[in-house]
C-alpha cells in the first residue's frame, strides 16, 4: 500500500467542496494517507519536506498556482508528484492530459505511471506552465477572488476585457538564441508546456519534457484584433507578420524600459528585466500512458 501526502488547497475553485470526495477516492483505490490538510499553499513544501520520509507520492488537490508553491518541495526531496486538478484553468493537467475529473485524476495516481517533466525558472523561481508580461500580469493583480471562484475562466475574460480597453503596448528587448528584437507588444508569453491562459496553446507542437521554452508575443495594432487571432491562439499556429511573434529556446532574456510586473502560473512573483531558462527533467509527475 502506499503511503500518500494529500494537500488540499481550500481557496482552489472546487477545493473546499472536494476536499473529503479526494481523501474517499484515493483511499478506495488503495492509499494510506498519512496526513491531509486544508491551509494555504505557501506551506506546502514545508510540508513536504516534514512528512518525506514518511510518504512515498505527494497528491495535490489544486489548482497550478498552488502545485508551483510545492516546486521547491518536491524537487528537494524528489518525491512524485499526484494532481487532482481543482483550480480554475488546470493547464498542468490539460498538457500532461490528466483527466479534469476527481475520479479519473485519481486513477491516474493509481496507475502508477510517471512522467519527468521540466520546469521553467525565471529570476530565481520556477514555474510549471507560464510566465507573462503584460496584460496577464495585470489580469491576475485585479481579478476578483471571490469572482473568480464562482465564475472561473469567465472571470479572467471580463477583467481581461475592460483592462485590454486601458492597456498601452509597452517596448521590450528580446535576447534569445543569439537574437536580438526589439518588439512593441501588448503581451509576452513564455510557456515550458503547451497550455495557457484558458486552454490557449502557445506552439502546437510544444511539450512539458521538451526541454525548450516558447514565447509568444502579442504585437497586434489595436486592442480588438485578438478575437480575430483567437483561432491561431487557439491551435497554436501563427502566420508570420499577423501580429503574433513566437521564439523558442532554452534561455531567454527580456529587458523593459521601466520594471513590469510578471505573473508565474497565475501570481505575480516578480519584475523585469527577467532572465529565463529550462530545468530539464526535473520533478516527476503521474500522466496517462
Amino acid at each position: 500500500m502506499k503511503r500518500a501526502l494529500l494537500l488540499t488547497n481550500p481557496f482552489a475553485r472546487r477545493g473546499e467542496a472536494t476536499q473529503a470526495q479526494v481523501r474517499q477516492t484515493l483511499q478506495d483505490l488503495g492509499f494510506d494517507l498519512v496526513a491531509t490538510f486544508a491551509e494555504s499553499p505557501q506551506y506546502f513544501a514545508d510540508r513536504i519536506r516534514e512528512y518525506q520520509h514518511q510518504v512515498d507520492v505527494v497528491v495535490i488537490g489544486s489548482g497550478d498556482g498552488a502545485v508551483n508553491a510545492a516546486i521547491e518541495g518536491l524537487l528537494e526531496t524528489q518525491l512524485p508528484l499526484g494532481l487532482v486538478p481543482l483550480g480554475t484553468a488546470n493547464n498542468l493537467a490539460r498538457t500532461l492530459g490528466i483527466p479534469q475529473s476527481l475520479s479519473g485524476a485519481c486513477e491516474t495516481i493509481a496507475q502508477g505511471h510517471l512522467q519527468k517533466i521540466d520546469l521553467g525558472w525565471i529570476n530565481g523561481r520556477y514555474f510549471l506552465n507560464v510566465a507573462g508580461i503584460g496584460l496577464s500580469a495585470h489580469v491576475n493583480q485585479q481579478v476578483d477572488k471571490g469572482f473568480k471562484r464562482r465564475w472561473g475562466v469567465i472571470a479572467y475574460v471580463i477583467t481581461a476585457l475592460r483592462l485590454i480597453l486601458k492597456q498601452r503596448r509597452f517596448w521590450a528587448e528580446i535576447h534569445c538564441q543569439g537574437q536580438t528584437l526589439l518588439v512593441r507588444t501588448y503581451q509576452i508569453t513564455i510557456c515550458n508546456g503547451r497550455y495557457y491562459g484558458s486552454g490557449l496553446k502557445v506552439a502546437a507542437d510544444a511539450a512539458i519534457n521538451d526541454q525548450r521554452l516558447d514565447l509568444c508575443s502579442l504585437e497586434i495594432q489595436h486592442w480588438w484584433q485578438p478575437f480575430l487571432l483567437l483561432p491561431a491562439l487557439m491551435r497554436g499556429e501563427y502566420a508570420t507578420g499577423r501580429g503574433i511573434r513566437t521564439l523558442q529556446g532554452s534561455e531567454i532574456e527580456i529587458t523593459t524600459l521601466k520594471p513590469y510586473p510578471i505573473d508565474t502560473d497565475g501570481e505575480v512573483t516578480t519584475v523585469t528585466p527577467a532572465r529565463l531558462k529550462v530545468i530539464p527533467e526535473a520533478i516527476a509527475v503521474f500522466a496517462p500512458r
